[in-house]
């Protein structure tokens, strides 16, 4: 959030536990579609297509290519650092998202997405 505001802008707590709140919940509503489907096909586990099939059919369109992109270039990296020693939660995952959305224009998409979460809790 920090990186979104200018470096004098300070984030109130208050606002801070919303936005946490409000990302919880989002994640518990992807999360429940995902499983649904696993269910659905009598499966375990969720899977990143999981993901990205929940993500559409809740209509967070907007997002789906750019995570396939993410998705597609983590599975690359883990790949290559498994080959290289064990895999480490450092900087490469950073940059593999940094790459993935750099061909990507995600913020008209906010508003919208904000929307659509209010009218599937309403």
């Amino acid at each position: 959030m920090k990186k979104s505001i200018p470096k004098s802008g300070k984030i109130a707590k208050d606002a801070r536990e919303c936005v946490q709140e409000c990302v919880s919940e989002f994640i518990s509503f992807i999360t429940s579609e995902a499983s649904d489907r696993c269910h659905q096909e009598k499966r375990k586990t969720i899977n990143g297509e999981d993901i990205l099939f929940a993500m559409s059919t809740l209509g967070f369109d907007n997002y789906v290519e750019p995570l396939k992109l993410y998705l597609q270039k983590y599975r690359d990296a883990m790949k290559g650092d498994r080959a290289s020693g064990p895999v480490t939660s450092d900087t490469p995952v950073e940059e593999i998202v940094e790459e993935a959305f750099a061909s990507q224009t995600l913020t008209g998409n906010v508003l919208t997405t904000e929307q659509e979460i209010g009218r599937a809790h309403v």
